[in-house]
């Protein structure tokens, strides 16, 4: 493995992943950076249907996509497999294409479904496992207001526990006029997890058009991940 691995967890489902992965990837491209990314599990999509990696596609042109399972109930991935009676993805099998195509990129993004401990397969396998795996340090997406103080500390706390590096939070949608509870979880965030903020991508950001969003991504990633990131007001 030659190229770096970064995976993309969230506090739970519909927080952002898919556009914060392809933040990104858009600013990792335009460093002229050769990147992959990775979903191992994509569930809730029928055949033929556009999944997350489309959408990654669509706003970061030049990615790499590759999906391992899909599976059309929007469950858990073990449980939408054993109800398609189909074989699970699991941890070990993501590991192994992480592994793969880090052989001929220079950044694989890992993109869980739902959040860390989200089961792949009934064995119990989950993304925080494909991260150890590959020793990756994981980006956590975060929700802007009332409750994701929670949900995004017991996130990083189970990655400290597991012994997992953290880059940072991103905050997936950032509203267009956030509430008080928002504009304090600027400051309180970094507090309660003891990791940084390192972005916060514009609500709506996932309708734009691949320039337009490539410049939205270096305004809204700290240059952690390759932009020039600024605090939303407080």
């Amino acid at each position: 493995m030659s190229g770096r691995v970064l995976v993309v967890t969230g506090t739970g489902t519909g927080v952002g992943k898919t556009v914060v992965t392809a933040a990104v990837a858009a600013l990792a491209l335009a460093a002229g950076e050769r990147v992959a990314v990775l979903k191992p599990a994509q569930t809730g999509v029928a055949p033929g249907e556009p999944g997350d990696l489309a959408d990654v596609a669509r706003l970061a042109p030049g990615v790499t996509g590759r999906e391992l399972g899909r599976f059309p109930e929007p469950l858990a991935p073990a449980t939408a497999a054993r109800r398609a009676g189909t074989r699970p993805v699991t941890a070990a099998d993501a590991a192994v294409a992480a592994r793969e195509l880090a052989g001929d990129h220079d950044l694989v993004l890992v993109e869980g479904a739902g959040g860390l401990l989200v089961r792949l397969d009934d064995g119990g396998g989950t993304l925080a496992d494909v991260a150890a795996a590959l020793a990756a340090p994981v980006l956590v997406v975060a929700t802007a207001g009332l409750g994701t103080l929670n949900h995004t500390a017991l996130t990083v706390e189970a990655l400290r526990h597991r012994g997992l590096g953290c880059v940072g939070v991103v905050v997936g949608a950032w509203p267009r006029d956030p509430d008080l509870a928002a504009r304090c979880n600027v400051g309180d965030l970094p507090a309660v997890t003891g990791v940084a903020l390192v972005g916060a991508v514009p609500e709506g950001a996932g309708a734009l058009a691949p320039a337009d969003f490539a410049a939205v991504a270096r305004h809204s990633l700290s240059p952690a991940l390759g932009g020039g990131w600024q605090t939303p007001d407080s």
